[in-house]
């Protein structure tokens, strides 16, 4: 039995591995940065959430509306800088209903909280960042007490 030197050679010796690396990458490359972008839009979420649960708990339990103010405002700076939100692109709006001077006794206050989340990778040229940016926003709502402001 004599085996021919052309069925042990074959010119597809030793292209699995390399086969393997390109579909490897091409498969893991953007999985990867699907999990990032992921993760960094669910990191602003839990960020716009926190921020305006914390803002409207401020606000509902100060003791007056510059302080209720001045809180509002610590507490959105430092829960920005704690998720790792940009605080000058995070807008925040508050209402109380019923429509009345707000904060005040006895009234529920409204938080709202919005910002837009970059995707990663992006890089800030020609307003890209802008353009690939996904809008987050939560709202909170908070009972003042009905003693609000008595002292």
């Amino acid at each position: 039995m004599r085996r021919s030197r052309a069925s042990t050679d074959s010119s597809d010796a030793g292209s699995a591995p390399l086969e393997f690396i390109a579909v490897g990458l091409l498969v893991l490359v953007p999985l990867v940065y699907l999990v990032l972008a992921a993760a960094t839009l669910q990191a602003h979420a839990l960020g716009a959430e926190s921020a305006a649960r914390h803002v409207a708990r401020a606000i509902a339990q100060a003791d007056g509306i510059r302080s209720a103010d001045a809180r509002a405002g610590a507490v959105l700076a430092t829960t920005a800088r704690e998720y790792g939100m940009d605080a000058s692109a995070v807008v925040l709006s508050t209402s109380c209903e019923p429509a009345a001077p707000c904060p005040a006794a006895g009234a529920t206050v409204r938080v709202n909280v919005r910002t837009r989340v970059a995707l990663p990778l992006v890089p800030p040229v020609f307003g890209l960042e802008r353009i690939v940016s996904l809008p987050v926003e939560a709202t909170a709502m908070q009972k003042v007490s009905r003693f609000w402001g008595a002292s």
